[in-house]
C-alpha cells in the first residue's frame, strides 16, 4: 500500500464566507459546499453532535485543495495568543505560488490579510512572504523571479 496523493489541507474559520472570499480573491475555485453532520462525522471527527459547514476551495491546476469548515456544534476553540508566531510548533503555513506577489498581496490586504514582515527576496530566484490570512492563519506566497 502506497501513498495516492495529499488530498487536502482543512482550516477551521469564524466565518466561511469572509474565507471564501479570500482564497477566492487568492485564486482559488469554489467546488463545492456541504453540511456535514451526524455519526459518521462524530466517529471520523472524535467529537460529539458535530454540525459544520464546509466549503472545499481548489486550486486552478487542481494540484490542491483547502477544506474550509464552519462549527456550529461544537464550537469552534480559540487559542491563546490568537496571531501564533511562524515558528509555533504543529501547522506552520500553507505557501501558495503566485504570478505577481505585490498584486497578490494588495489583493488580500482588501480582505484583512497582513504581512508578517516584507516581501523578500531569495537570490534570483524567488521573491516570497508571509502574510497572516482568515482565522489567522498563516499563508506563504511565492513568486518565481528566476
Amino acid at each position: 500500500m502506497t501513498l495516492q496523493r495529499m488530498d487536502n489541507v482543512a482550516i477551521v474559520v469564524e466565518d466561511l464566507e469572509a474565507a471564501i472570499a479570500f482564497f477566492t480573491e487568492l485564486g482559488m475555485e469554489l467546488d463545492g459546499r456541504a453540511q456535514i453532520e451526524g455519526l459518521f462525522a462524530d466517529h471520523s471527527v472524535g467529537l460529539d453532535g458535530v454540525r459544520s459547514d464546509i466549503a472545499m476551495m481548489r486550486a486552478p491546476d487542481g494540484s490542491g485543495k483547502l477544506e474550509l469548515t464552519k462549527y456550529h456544534n461544537p464550537a469552534a476553540i480559540s487559542v491563546e495568543p490568537s496571531s501564533l508566531p511562524p515558528n509555533t510548533l504543529g501547522l506552520h503555513r500553507v505557501m501558495f505560488a503566485v504570478d505577481d506577489i505585490d498584486d497578490t498581496v494588495a489583493r488580500l490586504r482588501t480582505h484583512g490579510a497582513e504581512l508578517l514582515g516584507e516581501v523578500a527576496q531569495y537570490k534570483d530566484i524567488y521573491r516570497l512572504c508571509y502574510l497572516r490570512g482568515p482565522a489567522g492563519i498563516i499563508l506563504a506566497l511565492a513568486e518565481q523571479i528566476g
